[in-house]
């Protein structure tokens, strides 16, 4: 036998201080010598799991699983290259129209990820002087697309449009940047007024769907489509690693020569290669099953409404929730240890959100509700609120609304 040793180099002095001081004043200091992502348990089979983003609950689900496996068999002699040089009979390009035209699109296009479609959107449409209004809890993504686009962050209040209307009146026309569903908190945007104010000011308008497409709309066309204001909506993006439970970034728009210029615009357009046969496969899949399984949309938003009435009841500020994203507000990453692991003993596991996702001391935990929740996950995980409630009244007390 043959015993291998490898040895790396050592770390310049400027990467390891920053390492040092990660462990030092996060893992050791204020989480304990533990890992705050990661609880004392790891559930069991009859266990409360909202910790997940696959929303509908596709994964797994046969109809998709035969369609990959199937297209696992075909996988030889397929074409891998950047999106660019995709003729229109290609399997990718074929998804990209059928995948715009169930959200009432004119023309879309597939990226390697949610970031990417909107890095290398922002990329496309904004410059150094276009100014870009992202909402304060906007995803991470959009912020990075206007850095890369070296344009002007001008960030609003969350879904403050007056305070967004102020600060178009300050600096001019540009893009507006928002989630259709924030997924820190699980609000929903004012999509009409969104829509009023680009209008009137002519700027852009840039709506994330990823936490509302497949959940919302007819045939799960999203929050847009549902509010009917697919015409007035620019730009609809979306990561498919939520209810779609896939691994791609789609962009719809109304502008099929906009799509060919951000082909050759977007440097992750550019620089990255098509999807794979079996995610296309997938895709396409997962497409028609979100179409046809009306009962998971409807259950999702059954059980969604009871655990917000309940928890309102109990006294927890929800942050606006009115989707299937229900926020505790925890506050110091310390306390959020404490919380999670109480609600994990009442075999309930809930996610962990903490910095950079959140801004500091404001750590929360995050309830990602699914369809496939039944009467006794809801009771569990109300009654494991009812029991940790004491816990926020002591250290938080911002996580509770003033009637407690």
């Amino acid at each position: 036998m043959i015993t291998v040793t490898v040895t790396h180099p050592a770390l310049p002095a400027f990467v390891q201080d920053r390492v040092d001081t990660f462990h030092e004043h996060r893992t050791r200091s204020r989480w304990g010598g533990r890992h705050i992502l990661r609880g004392r348990r790891t559930p069991g089979a009859h266990s409360t799991v909202v910790d997940s983003n696959d929303y509908l609950c596709l994964s797994g689900d046969k109809r998709i699983t035969d369609a990959v496996t199937e297209a696992l068999k075909h996988m030889r002699g397929s074409r891998l290259a950047s999106g660019v040089l995709l003729y229109e009979a290609h399997p990718q390009t074929a998804l990209e129209q059928e995948m715009a035209r169930r959200l009432g699109a004119t023309a879309g296009v597939l990226c390697q990820s949610g970031w990417d479609a909107n890095l290398g959107l922002l990329q496309a449409v904004a410059g150094p002087e276009t100014p870009v209004y992202v909402d304060l809890l906007g995803h991470m993504s959009l912020w990075a697309g206007a850095k890369a686009a070296d344009a002007p962050l001008r960030p609003f209040r969350h879904n403050n449009m007056e305070h967004l209307r102020r600060r178009i009146e300050e600096h001019g026309p540009g893009v507006i940047a928002v989630d259709a569903l924030y997924s820190v908190c699980g609000s929903l945007a004012p999509l009409r007024e969104l829509c009023a104010i680009a209008e009137e000011s002519g700027s852009v308008l840039i709506v994330d769907e990823s936490h509302s497409l497949g959940t919302h709309g007819p045939a799960g066309a999203g929050l847009t489509a549902q509010t009917g204001l697919v015409e007035r909506v620019h730009f609809r993006t979306a990561s498919l690693s939520k209810a779609y439970a896939a691994r791609a970034g789609f962009i719809a728009g109304a502008d099929a020569r906009f799509m060919e210029y951000f082909k050759m615009t977007s440097q992750p357009a550019v620089f990255s290669s098509t999807l794979l046969p079996t995610d296309l496969a997938q895709i396409s899949a997962t497409l028609d099953v979100i179409r046809d399984d009306e009962w998971r949309r409807t259950r999702l938003h059954e059980v969604s409404a009871t655990v917000r009435g309940e928890l309102t009841a109990l006294g927890y500020d929800l942050r606006g929730s009115d989707s299937h994203i229900v926020s505790l507000q925890t506050g110091p990453d310390e306390h959020v240890i404490r919380i999670r692991d109480t609600l994990e003993e009442h075999d309930v596991f809930a996610s962990v959100f903490c910095p950079p996702a959140t801004p500091n001391n404001r750590t929360q935990l995050r309830l990602s509700l699914h369809c496939e929740l039944d009467d006794q996950d809801v009771r569990r995980i109300t009654d494991a609120c009812r029991t940790v409630r004491p816990l926020f009244k002591k250290h938080y007390p911002q996580g509770l609304t003033t009637r407690s």
